[in-house]
């Protein structure tokens, strides 16, 4: 190849990498087949390497084909559930005593526990939601109420309480049936 072939390559490669680039010119194509009639054809090949911000937020949702199901195969093991709630709950607590800020972590800690313990039951189709409250066991009294829009025949829930000498845990799971 002369160099001027290998200037044209790499700048062919350049276009195809920038997003469009025709295939031979038509000087090209009547240098390299002089024997044969010209031919005016042009052909474009056009990609990109990297999609933009609204084509990652499309690739990163999930989309699930229509399966015509209208509940669930498997109905969520509330029995199971709560045991899974007692045992995280009395595992964290159970020689803890309240400090705010300890406690405030220890919310997080034992909510990802549980929702990673009731994920590996793999019951499939159902969004969960995992509520913990930590709270100091003084005189007093708390309410705790929550509200929420389901279908009773395959929505669920599963709730303990913990107490302790100092301190209190409410842990809730919520779940709801993904048509």
């Amino acid at each position: 190849m002369m160099t001027s072939d290998i200037a044209k390559d790499r700048t062919a490669h350049l276009l195809k990498k920038r997003g469009s680039v025709s295939s031979l010119s038509s000087h090209e194509f009547r240098r390299k087949e002089p024997h044969r009639r010209a031919k005016d054809s042009m052909s474009t090949v056009s990609y990109m390497d990297e999609p933009c911000q609204p084509e990652d937020a499309s690739r990163l949702t999930v989309h699930m084909e229509n399966t015509y199901q209208l509940g669930p195969t498997k109905h969520f093991p509330v029995v199971i559930v709560n045991h899974i709630l007692k045992d995280v709950l009395t595992t964290y607590l159970q020689e803890e005593q309240y400090e705010p800020e300890l406690c405030r972590q220890m919310t997080k800690t034992i909510s990802e526990v549980i929702k990673a313990q009731v994920k590996d039951l793999m019951i499939p189709r159902y969004k969960l939601i995992v509520i913990v409250h930590i709270g100091q066991l003084t005189s007093q009294s708390i309410l705790i109420g929550s509200r929420c829009l389901w279908d009773p025949k395959n929505d669920a829930f599963a709730s303990f309480i913990f107490r302790n000498s100092s301190l209190f845990a409410l842990a809730n799971v919520y779940t709801v049936y993904f048509e």
